[in-house]
C-alpha cells in the first residue's frame, strides 16, 4: 500500500490532504450546491458512490490497462459511476435530482475522483484504493455538509429544510426553525457566501494547524531542555 497504513489515509482524507480545504478540488460544485444541508448530502452521496466504485474499479484492471489508454479508462470508468447514480436518483429521489441538476454529471470531471484515481488506486491494491475513495469522499462530503449548513441557518434562520427529498416523507419533520420572523441573510445562499464561508473554513483549519505546530515545537524544546546531560566520567547530572 505504498507505505501508507489505514490511519493514515484517514488522517489524510478527514484533515491533512482534506479535498476541499486543503487540494482545494471540486470546488464549483461545493460552492454551488451547498446552499442547504438537503443538497450537500445528496451531492455528498453522489460523490461517495462514485469514488469508491471508480476507485475499486481502477484497482482492478490497474495491472491490465496499458499507459496510452490509462486515463481515458480511467474517464471512462467514472463516467459510467456518474451514470448509474445519475439513474438511482431519478428512480428514488427524482425532485433533489432535479436541484443538483448539471452538478451530477459534472461529477465527471471533478478532479478530486480522476485525481484519487490516476495518484492512488492505479497503484494499490482493492481494499486500500476502496478505502482511500471512501475516506476522500467523506472529508469532501463532511466540509461539503457543514458548508450547507452554514449558509442554510445563516440564510434562513433554520436547518434540514426539504430532508424528504432525500429520506422520504417522514423526514418532513426534521426541519428545525431556529428563529421566528429570521430576517433572510440573502448573501449566504448565494455564491459570494459560499466563497466567504469557505475562505473562513480554510482559515480556521490553517489557524488550527498552526497552532499545533506550535504546541508541538514547545513540547520538543522542553523536552531538549529538560533532557540529562552525561559527563566524560559516566556519571549523570
Amino acid at each position: 500500500m505504498s507505505g501508507l497504513s489505514y490511519s493514515t489515509l484517514t488522517n489524510n482524507g478527514l484533515w491533512k490532504n482534506n479535498p476541499a480545504l486543503v487540494q482545494l478540488l471540486g470546488l464549483c460544485p461545493l460552492l454551488a450546491v451547498s446552499a442547504s444541508v438537503v443538497n450537500s448530502l445528496g451531492l455528498a452521496a453522489a460523490t461517495m458512490f462514485v469514488l469508491v466504485t471508480s476507485n475499486l474499479s481502477v484497482a482492478l484492471i490497474r495491472n491490465v490497462v496499458s499507459e496510452t489508454v490509462r486515463l481515458p479508462a480511467f474517464v471512462m470508468i467514472i463516467a459510467a459511476a456518474v451514470t448509474a447514480i445519475e439513474l438511482l436518483m431519478k428512480a428514488y429521489t427524482y425532485e433533489l435530482y432535479q436541484i443538483l441538476g448539471i452538478f451530477l454529471p459534472l461529477i465527471t470531471t471533478n478532479c478530486v475522483i480522476l485525481g484519487r484515481a490516476d495518484a492512488f488506486a492505479s497503484k494499490n491494491p482493492i481494499l486500500p484504493s476502496a478505502y482511500d475513495g471512501f475516506i476522500m469522499a467523506l472529508g469532501f462530503g463532511v466540509v461539503l455538509v457543514l458548508l450547507g449548513a452554514i449558509r442554510e441557518l445563516l440564510g434562513t434562520g433554520g436547518l434540514f429544510a426539504n430532508m424528504h427529498l432525500l429520506f422520504g416523507e417522514s423526514a418532513r419533520a426534521w426541519h428545525l426553525v431556529l428563529a421566528v420572523d429570521y430576517p433572510s441573510f440573502l448573501l449566504a445562499i448565494l455564491p459570494p457566501g459560499a466563497f466567504i464561508i469557505t475562505g473562513l473554513l480554510i482559515a480556521i483549519k490553517n489557524q488550527i494547524d498552526a497552532r499545533a505546530k506550535r504546541l508541538a515545537a514547545a513540547k520538543a524544546d522542553l523536552i531538549v531542555a529538560g533532557s540529562k546531560r552525561v559527563r566524560v566520567t559516566g556519571k549523570i547530572s
